[in-house]
């Protein structure tokens, strides 16, 4: 059973998706960048529904777009470098409370996986992650030959911490997707804090990458940021993106909060470790969209809510289970290929995510798009799927 598919960065390439898309928010970029690999997925035409890659569907907001208006409109040349790096530095630090050398920009949060791997991995340091989970980590630790161990979920989907545990003593990195994708399942702040304790003590030369891309969207009460820990230990890395909650998928801006030794090592494998390699556009406005009013995550988390419950209870009305989704999108058994499923949506207009073995006979991610969107989408599942409301559940 593997963790990743094989030779993924190799098709795919570093930069495959920055010509994808013109949209701020970049819907469909997932969903047109594997289709290198899996030929049957599409780029979003008009009219389309695309619920097939993770992505905020209502965008930035005003304020971020008022503050692109204007860098435009100012004269602003993205034909030169600028110093926008240390104003989104200096607006991250603040955000956390933490110092600047804590804090790594990256292109998404992509550059930060890779360069964890690169640093972190070798022949007889592998890497560590569950099966399934995001498989940036794994691909690029199998393009430069490094072995990669895979960890089954527990009967919750959820990450097994003792599993885990027990996989990652000796490793070099651990990829600790929380909450995971493609299964939504988040485990708590807790037993988190639990299982990096433990692992720490049993295997200090091992570092934990913690990818809290999803974490604006987690509603469970138990639910607090690692980055805290991360600063006090070495061994710990947070990755974070503007592409999910912050809807800036388009613009590829995220970053790594570490302990300053550890965002040094890092720094010497990103390209934006000095270069000024960023895009200016992508920077400010992620300048604008940190240092905005926490309302802004809380409406969005809110209305992802509204929809995920609305979209569950259509599903399990129907007999079929998602899992306990904490995220943007939801894993659900359907109980027939996610392949045919896929294909049969996408002829009635509807783009629903690609495989994600050994699951992909049984279950399909389901990305939540607007209220109005998944209401027309669920329309369609059922039409697929020829599901009607159980008896039990009328």
């Amino acid at each position: 059973m593997t963790l990743s598919r094989r030779h993924f960065v190799q098709t795919v390439g570093i930069g495959a998706g920055a010509a994808l898309t013109s949209q701020i928010w970049g819907r469909g970029r997932e969903n047109a960048i594997w289709s290198a690999i899996e030929p049957d997925l599409q780029a979003v035409e008009r009219g389309v529904i695309c619920i097939a890659s993770n992505e905020n569907p209502v965008g930035p907001g005003q304020r971020v777009l008022d503050s692109l208006r204007t860098l435009l409109e100012g004269g602003k040349k993205p034909g030169r470098y600028s110093g926008q790096m240390g104003d989104l530095t200096d607006a991250i630090a603040g955000h956390f409370k933490v110092k600047t050398e804590n804090v790594l920009l990256s292109e998404g949060s992509t550059e930060v996986l890779r360069a964890a791997t690169q640093v972190f991995t070798a022949k007889t340091k592998p890497l560590v992650g569950t099966i399934p989970t995001y498989e940036e980590c794994a691909g690029y630790a199998e393009l430069i030959g490094n072995k990669v161990v895979g960890v089954k979920l527990n009967s919750e989907f959820k990450i097994d911490l003792d599993m885990m545990l027990n996989a990652a003593k000796g490793a070099g990195l651990v990829f600790y997707c929380n909450p995971n994708n493609p299964t939504a399942t988040y485990v708590g702040a807790r037993a988190t804090r639990d299982f990096l304790t433990k692992l720490i003590a049993a295997s200090p030369d091992t570092t934990v990458l913690v990818d809290e891309a999803y974490f604006d969207y987690v509603t469970d009460p138990d639910h607090e940021t690692h980055v805290p820990f991360a600063i006090e230990h070495p061994q710990v890395i947070v990755a974070r993106t503007f592409s999910k909650a912050y809807g800036m998928a388009g613009l590829r801006q995220g970053y790594a909060i570490a302990h300053p030794e550890t965002i040094k090592k890092l720094r010497m494998w990103t390209a934006s470790g000095g270069t000024g390699s960023l895009n200016l556009f992508g920077m400010s406005a992620a300048t604008v969209a940190i240092q905005q009013d926490a309302s802004f995550t809380t409406n969005e988390r809110n209305r992802n809510k509204q929809v995920r419950d609305f979209v569950t209870k259509w599903f399990k009305d129907r007999g079929m289970k998602p899992t306990d989704g904490q995220a943007n999108f939801m894993f659900v058994d359907i109980g027939t290929p996610a392949k045919e499923f896929r294909e049969a949506c996408r002829a009635k207009g509807v783009l629903v995510a690609r495989d994600f073995p050994p699951f992909e006979k049984t279950h399909a991610r389901i990305t939540l798009g607007t209220m109005a969107e998944m209401q027309k989408a669920v329309q369609v599942f059922g039409e697929v799927l020829g599901k009607k409301t159980s008896t039990a559940a009328a």
